[in-house]
């Protein structure tokens, strides 16, 4: 039997190209944005990467209409970037949460610069860079993020109004064998139960597709699941890591409940202000009559 790396390689070999991007999706004006700033970024030799819609549409040809442009780029090239496009458009560029996400402004537009998850845990590093695709999105060459880092990104998105598993379940539809499963398992690392999950509802969604997923992925799992069940309990490790999924519908359980918050350990990068920020653009996010609602109801359980 071949070893899963192995495997994996031989089907990379036989990879399809990349589907043409969105170019009917994207309003004109703001596609004439996001094609000067590749074309910008690629033309002074700053690595980085499309991702978000435009990759999840090269992958799995699934064309939907997108709000913004995602770029992973490493974190140390920010600041060549936000000076570049300054110098060059005017365009202004802002560290909205240092340690996940930046943005590039053309006036109401705007682009997603991404240099780690929003929950701290995978910075991006010199293994995105490594084998990655080659396509056209809106007429320019770039580099695409490769699917297993869609995936890793994508994996802990469990909001109460946002869920990413069905981009991950077509990105398993579509790459399947082509996956780098080993490598996928590595990098989840203690986190291999978010992994399994996805696999599961693959399973679930797709059952005439289940035999794609390898036979040894989802005996490691299961054999590691099994492992975990006979421990004795922890009751010591009181913490939480539903705020790795979500950024709001865990906040009871550390604020209330005694739960330590998952992402001011060691297993993630964020600091108290990190989270604070991240915390605090929740309300920023929603319509503002909810939040008002929200904000009312919340001084009234205060004043209880």
């Amino acid at each position: 039997m071949d070893h899963p790396a192995v495997a994996v390689a031989a089907a990379a070999v036989a990879a399809p190209a990349l589907a043409p991007s969105l170019e009917d999706e994207v309003d004109p004006r703001v596609a004439d944005f996001y094609r000067r700033t590749l074309r910008a970024l690629a033309s002074a030799g700053i690595p980085f990467l499309v991702g978000g819609t435009f990759a999840q549409a090269c992958y799995t040809g699934i064309r939907r209409p997108t709000k913004d442009l995602d770029l992973f780029i490493r974190r140390e090239d920010y600041e060549r970037i936000a000076q570049l496009l300054l110098q060059k458009y005017g365009w202004r560029a802002e560290m909205r949460h240092p340690h996940w996400l930046a943005k590039v402004h053309d006036g109401r537009e705007f682009i997603d610069l991404i240099f780690n998850s929003g929950n701290g845990l995978f910075p991006v590093d010199e293994r995105w860079f490594r084998g990655n695709c080659s396509a056209e999105v809106l007429g320019v060459p770039v580099l695409v993020a490769n699917a297993e880092d869609c995936v890793l990104s994508k994996a802990f998105i469990m909001e109460r109004e946002r869920f990413d598993g069905g981009d991950i379940a077509h990105l398993m539809l579509a790459c399947a064998e082509r996956l780098d499963w080993a490598g996928l398992l590595e990098r989840f690392g203690v986190h291999w139960r978010v992994l399994m999950a996805h696999v599961t509802l693959f399973g679930y969604i797709y059952p005439g597709e289940r035999h794609r997923i390898p036979a040894w992925l989802v005996a490691r799992l299961i054999d590691r699941l099994a492992d975990e069940m006979r421990e004795a309990p922890h009751p010591e490790d009181h913490v939480c890591a539903g705020t790795l999924l979500s950024r709001e519908q865990y906040l009871p359980d550390v604020r209330q409940m005694g739960y330590v918050d998952m992402r001011l350990t060691p297993a993630s990068g964020m600091t108290q202000e990190d989270v604070a920020a991240w915390t605090e653009d929740i309300q920023a996010k929603k319509p503002k009559d909810e939040a008002k609602d929200e904000a009312k109801d919340e001084a009234k359980d205060e004043g209880e």
